[in-house]
Order: C-alpha cells, then structure tokens, then sequence
C-alpha cells in the first residue's frame, strides 16, 4: 500500500466531489443472520442530486471538519472517520481540510452519509496518492456502514447480503419526484420493529424488472411516521408512491423532467422535495477521470 507524502500529494481545488443520493428502487428482508444484521435484496441507484465535499490536502497529517454538524462530535462524522481509516489502512502522513456541503437531509433514506463517507475515501485516495485499488476502498468503506461499497463502486447494483454483494446492472435512468417529509427515521428502530417482514422470499433481477419492486419496510415506517404516510398518500395520487430504504423519502417516477416539476409544484409547503433522474454510473466516478 502506498503512503502519501506532501510531495506527491495532490491538492484539493475548488471544484467539489460530488456524494450522490441513491434510492432503493426495492427492498426486501430475506432473512436474518446470527449476528442480527438482516439479509437483504435491494437494487440501488444513483441520483444527480447530492451532497458534496471539498477537500484541500494538509502536509500535517491533521484531519479538519470545517463544517461541523449541530450535536455530531468531529470525530464520529462519517467523512473524518473515512479519512481517519484511509489514513490508518495505508500509514499515509497527509492531513485534509473538509468542507461538506450538505443538501441531503438525515435519516431520510438516500444514503447520504454513507456517499459522503464513500466520497471521502476515493478522493482523499487520488489526493494522497495511497493507491488503493476498488476492492480495497470498497473492504474499508464497508467498516463504515453496508451502503457505502456501492457509493465506492459507483454503479447502479443489484444488493444482496447486508447490501454489499453487489452485481452491476442497467436499468432506466428515469426521471424521479423525491418528497422530503420532515421527520427523520432511524434505520436501527425500523429493523428493531417487531411487526417488519424478515422473511420474504428471494427473487432474480428479472422478477424485479418485471415489476416485484417492493419494500418490506413500508408498512412499518408508514405506520410509525405519519409524515411519511401523508407524502405517500399524496404522490399516490399522481403515479406509484415507493420508499426508499427505511426512509423517510418516498419517490416516484416520470417520463420527464418537466412532468416531474410540474407535480412538485402542486405539493403541498410542508412536503419539500426535489426532481433529480437516476443515474446508472455515479457523478463521483467522472469526477475521479478529470483529477
């Protein structure tokens, strides 16, 4: 593994690294293992719409959040932890100033710490010259939290295991409306819920491209948080309303983009939300071709 020194570093410029949502266009709960960590099938894919993180490269070997998040300490924030474990894996002497700008809310099911914490790994890897190939920074980022492997890989996967066996695949880049409810769901307590399906049958890929695309958490998280039952309820009345992950987003999708917006504008104030299109290759990997 190679260690990072100042001379060989890259620095950080001006133009941020992107940390895409995701969604989970299905989820199922396929079993359990004897650690309780649930086994799961899922199929992820990326959103043009994120967080994302600026990183200028410290020859002290000092690791800075500059945007500290109200009541999170430094040091359990998931971008110095990555940046921490990066540092540990390959013995690199470099340090990073981090500047996260954060657009994806907490608890709402789009992964967002996971790909910041993904985000953090590949760049500060280009950055500090570490050498770390995919494998590797995927084996790391899995320490961190089970979606972060496929913000490492950046292709839209079909999710099995805890999430991180992950097999490619191409489905259609449609055009998404994602409703933010305000409310943030815990994953730990959507899994903790006595009344959650845990057995559900596997199915292939091509059961869910021919439309098994549901998600054993919905009636739980539905139940549990009116906010999220209410953003379904509305969106249900346009197209299909699905959740993503545990939530608390709910999306649905469109032929367009235009379609898309002129269904967010009827939403009502207090469910904010954004129109983004799914992506098949995350922006982080074009991102890392121009560096």
């Amino acid at each position: 593994m190679a260690s990072g020194t100042a001379k060989g570093a890259i620095r950080g410029t001006a133009r941020g690294w992107p940390a895409p949502a995701k969604l989970n266009l299905t989820l199922r709960i396929v079993g359990r293992r004897a650690d309780g960590y649930h086994l799961l099938q899922t199929l992820f894919q990326f959103l043009d719409h994120g967080d994302e993180l600026h990183l200028t490269v410290r020859p002290d070997g000092q690791i800075h959040l500059l945007t500290p998040v109200p009541g999170v300490a430094a040091e359990a924030n998931l971008v110095v932890r990555a940046a921490r474990r990066l540092q540990e894996a390959t013995g690199c002497r470099l340090g990073v100033d981090l500047r996260l700008d954060k657009r994806l809310p907490q608890g709402g099911g789009l992964g967002g710490g996971s790909s910041d914490a993904a985000t953090t790994l590949v760049a500060l890897n280009r950055l500090w010259g570490t050498g770390l190939g995919e494998d590797e920074l995927a084996a790391l980022g899995l320490a961190l939290g089970a979606d972060v492997p496929v913000f490492v890989r950046g292709r839209a996967a079909w999710g099995e295991g805890v999430g991180e066996r992950l097999t490619p695949v191409t489905v259609p880049e449609c055009w998404f409306l994602v409703l933010t409810p305000p409310c943030v769901v815990t994953t730990a307590d959507v899994f903790r819920h006595p009344e959650l399906t845990r057995n559900s049958p596997s199915i292939k890929i091509a059961d869910f491209l021919a439309g098994d695309a549901r998600n054993d958490c919905l009636n739980v998280v539905r139940e549990a948080y009116p906010p999220v039952a209410r953003a379904m309820a509305w969106l249900d009345g346009f197209a299909t309303a699905r959740l993503t992950g545990t939530g608390a987003c709910v999306f649905a999708s469109f032929s367009s983009r235009d379609e898309a917006e002129a269904i967010r504008l009827q939403a009502p104030a207090d469910l904010p939300g954004f129109v983004a299109r799914g992506l098949n290759q995350s922006p982080l990997l074009e991102r890392l071709a121009s560096v």
